[in-house]
């Protein structure tokens, strides 16, 4: 028997091994099959149709559309291996459209792609990947997965400009074992580099930015037209109750936003609350953003309780830098997070990801959902 472990940590010969790789018809996930069809791995390529876009979005620089499918296509058979689409839009819907659109009807403000990857990449793909006998998945995604002993642990990516570990924090234990993320350590530019020498067609494509659903960034237009009462009149007050203005619908506010409240005071104001009960907007000076204790709901861990003793970091929004942090595991899946310094801006709805510092880097411990 081979006992040398294979480029993706599996004791096989890459020419005995099964990969499904998700083919979203970008460059990242199209450079990846090309990367594992080159090392002889049996290359199975799978893209999901998740979203009926209309021809207002055609132009849009979304995920997961119509010309991204194509594209997907081309690069398939330009590497030779199989590919298959998977028409999920009716999973897509009730797992990420209708949860984003309660989500902002709550008042706060959802990250629809973990959503995504939680409840359909790597939910029902990846029972598709078992059901065809792979023996691992890959993804684009830019996150290092490292196994060890049979364990995969996550790590964030090199580039830190694309690292996408915040997302993909709801991964399970059972799932991260199977997953392998091969361009965690390469920068962007190296990837396209790959694509140029592999001939692929998406090379040069630019990153898609919106997304899918929400053609052009203009989610509320998107919460209207599947929500028509959601743009309902209400009050904007102070931190002291004094009413201000009013609004056109909490939908169009997230904690943190300074423009297009419509009411002026001596100093700047931001969106520091949002209460949905009331249908309220509360403004106050930027001070009032900063928070130092943050409550979570819905933990997800990707370790042992033990490990959350020493150099512990949290990031709060996607973009956000990594934050000094002490977490105290509360009720049955809840914690309280304890920040060094206050941090603005941190809204209910978006996720807060745990990580410590090792010697191959920073590795995700998992995270939970931000509450309050």
């Amino acid at each position: 028997m081979n006992n040398e472990l294979n480029s993706i940590g599996l004791n096989k010969k890459p020419s005995d091994t099964t990969v499904v790789v998700a083919m979203s018809g970008g460059v990242d996930s199209s450079t990846v099959a090309g990367m594992m069809k080159k090392e002889g791995y049996k290359v199975i390529g799978i893209t999901l149709k998740l979203y009926d876009e209309g021809k207002e979005v055609a132009a849009s620089k979304q995920c997961c559309s119509g010309q991204d499918i194509m594209d997907a296509k081309r690069v398939a058979n330009k590497l030779d291996i199989d590919h298959k689409i998977l028409y999920y839009q009716n999973q897509f819907k009730k797992g990420v459209i209708d949860n984003f659109v309660g989500s902002y009807l709550k008042g706060e403000t959802p990250i629809p792609c973990v959503q995504c990857n939680q409840t359909v990449k790597f939910k029902d793909l990846f029972d598709v990947a078992k059901d065809l006998k792979a023996d691992a998945m890959i993804t684009g995604h830019y996150v290092k997965s490292i196994t060890t002993g049979g364990q995969t642990n996550m790590y964030k990516a090199i580039d830190d400009n694309r690292d996408q570990s915040y997302f993909l924090f709801n991964t399970s234990r059972e799932q991260l074992n199977y997953l392998r993320f091969p361009l965690g350590g390469l920068l962007k530019n190296e990837t396209r580099e790959i694509a140029k020498k592999l001939d692929l067609n998406v090379a040069d494509k630019p990153d898609s930015q919106d997304i899918c659903f929400v053609p052009n960034g203009d989610y509320a237009s998107v919460i209207q037209k599947l929500r028509p009462d959601a743009l309902k009149k209400g009050n904007v007050k102070d931190t002291n109750g004094k009413v201000l203005g009013t609004h056109d619908g909490i939908i169009n506010f997230t904690i943190g936003q300074r423009k297009g409240i419509k009411v002026s005071d001596k100093e700047a104001l931001y969106v520091v609350q949002i209460n949905p009960e009331k249908n309220e907007i509360i403004v106050g000076p930027r001070e009032k953003l900063g928070k130092k204790i943050i409550y979570l709901k819905n933990l997800n861990l990707l370790a042992e309780k033990k490990d959350f003793t020493n150099n512990i970091f949290v990031k709060v929004r996607s973009t956000g830098k990594l934050l000094n942090a002490k977490i105290n595991f509360t009720i049955e899946n809840c914690a309280e997070v304890n920040l060094d310094i206050p941090e603005d801006g941190i809204s209910p709805g978006q996720a807060c990801v745990f990580y410590n510092k090792d010697n191959l880097g920073y590795r995700v411990l998992g995270g939970g959902w931000i509450t309050k």
